[in-house]
């Protein structure tokens, strides 16, 4: 698999070349399996980290998280 893989210019390339030639050197250097198993890893997700984050932690101020840091720390441990 020593197929030269084709450049281009990044910063001038529109979308679709980027994703023709990125797609292509995946395919040659991992082949089509080792591509579909790379790409699987970038799954976006869904919804909306942070507001889902602020919703369940709300918005502490760093003296909430001092004084909760304090607390666990007193707070003897079960082992």
């Amino acid at each position: 698999m020593n197929a030269a893989v084709e450049t281009i210019d990044g910063g001038s390339a529109t979308p679709a070349e980027l994703r023709r030639v990125g797609i292509d050197a995946l395919v040659k250097a991992l082949g089509p399996v080792g591509m579909a198993r790379f790409l699987q890893q970038f799954d976006p997700g869904h919804g909306d980290y942070t507001a889902e984050r602020q919703g369940i932690l709300g918005a502490p101020t760093v003296d909430d998280l001092i004084d909760e840091a304090e607390q666990r720390r007193r707070k003897p441990s079960a082992k």
